[in-house]
């Protein structure tokens, strides 16, 4: 059985028993969401104490090789910034769909006061949700970090994201032999992280069980159609956003819509049909090859964006995160909705590429904003759909921004014909 069914068989075998209780009442029923709650709350702790040194050493690592002129160069720099302003547009654009459609979702205040309470008693963070959301000007100072072990600490993820791109900027003007040995320490601090990740996500179908029975018995039925709205909305983001590219690449890199289409339309359906972006790579290099873009480009350009370029999953990472805000009924102030987009966009970067990679990264946004980690095992059990369409998403992007890259980068297309063999990633 796949990991994906069998979080699945966890997540509607938790709802079925929790609504069960709901609706019977039964005294030898009452118990059991007391009893394996603490288990889901195990298992969420467990992928939150991964997320922190995941992201900071990826980030570090990243940054530091990016700024690497022998590496990286011109074109890198230009592709960077292409990521960041295509990654801010689709969260603005997640948040701007997805805010007003999720105010129409009904849950009961009652029951939400219920989830948020439970939450906070679980974590032991109660003031967590009642805190007051500072201003704007307070925003802005707390981005820098006074000590980033205590903000590490206290799960202040943006100051420390902040902490984390300027010291892998100071590496970049120390010695060559000193920069690498940082850099291969926390390298090696990602990909062991990595591999802690997918052991915790092997109890993922255990950990989604224990806290889907104490939603189902909470919300009684109304905790499967609250999922059924998630997938449905998410779906539509994320295809409304590979859509929005399309008129995006033909205004700013003057590419005929029908030829576009054609060269995306192979990727697309690989990354659709495989949830994989690395999946799709080979067909990407192949509409890259279709639209003419300069080998020199591709070769280049495609594997970095199959590394860092993924708009579908900050858009899941804003969508899952209003979601759940309004699940716990969590208002969010303007001054969240702004740390909301920063994180996601920033955290985007360091996505690993294993299930449910954009959801486990989740969890540290969620805490920036004030609202219950314990929603990332829930989103993990129904994520395989919205998945489809997110891959979809980031092949459309990575030729999107290729073509744009080709344009504004001042070097010529080519006709079309250039051989296959030329664009193929190394190794």
């Amino acid at each position: 059985m796949s990991f994906t069914l069998r979080v699945l068989v966890g997540l509607v075998a938790g709802l079925l028993l929790g609504i069960l209780v709901s609706v019977t009442q039964a005294s030898w029923l009452l118990p059991v969401p007391g009893i394996v709650e603490p288990l889901g709350l195990v298992f969420v702790n467990a992928i939150r104490m991964t997320v922190i040194p995941l992201v900071v050493a990826s980030l570090i690592v990243g940054v530091a090789s990016a700024g690497d002129a022998a590496t990286i160069g011109r074109l890198g720099g230009r592709s960077l910034l292409l990521f960041v302003v295509a990654i801010v547009i689709a969260c603005v654009f997640a948040a701007a769909c997805a805010f007003p459609l999720l105010a129409q979702l009904h849950i009961d205040p009652g029951v939400a006061a219920l989830l948020r309470q439970r939450a906070a008693e679980g974590a032991g963070t109660a003031a967590d949700t009642t805190k007051q959301v500072p201003g704007i000007s307070r925003w802005i100072v707390d981005l820098v970090p006074v000590n980033p072990f205590k903000a590490a600490a206290d799960g202040a993820m943006l100051p420390l994201i902040v902490f984390s791109v300027a010291f892998g900027l100071a590496l970049t003007r120390i010695g060559a032999d000193r920069r690498g040995a940082v850099v291969a320490v926390l390298r090696g601090i990602a990909d062991a992280m990595v591999w802690l990740v997918g052991w915790v996500l092997t109890f993922a179908p255990f950990g989604v069980f224990a806290l889907a029975v104490p939603l189902g018995a909470l919300m009684g039925p109304a905790a499967a159609g609250a999922l059924v709205s998630y997938i449905v909305l998410l779906s539509l983001v994320a295809g409304g956003f590979t859509l929005f590219l399309y008129p995006l690449t033909v205004v700013f890199a003057r590419v005929p819509l029908r030829r576009f289409a054609r060269a995306c339309a192979p990727a697309q359906a690989v990354g659709f049909a495989s949830r994989s972006s690395l999946a799709a790579l080979p067909a990407s290099l192949e509409g890259a090859r279709q639209l003419g873009l300069p080998d020199s480009l591709s070769a280049f350009f495609l594997p970095l964006a199959a590394s860092m370029f993924r708009v579908g999953g900050a858009i899941a990472q804003v969508v899952g995160v209003l979601f759940l805000a309004r699940l716990y009924g969590v208002t969010l102030a303007p001054a969240q909705l702004l740390t909301l987009i920063a994180i996601a966009t920033v955290t985007s970067f360091t996505i690993p590429g294993i299930p449910a990679g954009a959801i486990i990264v989740m969890a540290p946004v969620l805490a920036a904003v004030h609202v219950p980690v314990e929603g990332v095992a829930i989103l993990i059990g129904v994520d395989t759909i919205p998945d489809m369409f997110r891959t979809m998403a980031n092949v459309t992007g990575w030729l999107g921004g290729a073509s744009v890259l080709a344009r504004f980068g001042g070097t010529p297309r080519g006709n079309g014909d250039a051989s296959s063999a030329a664009i193929a990633p190394a190794g």
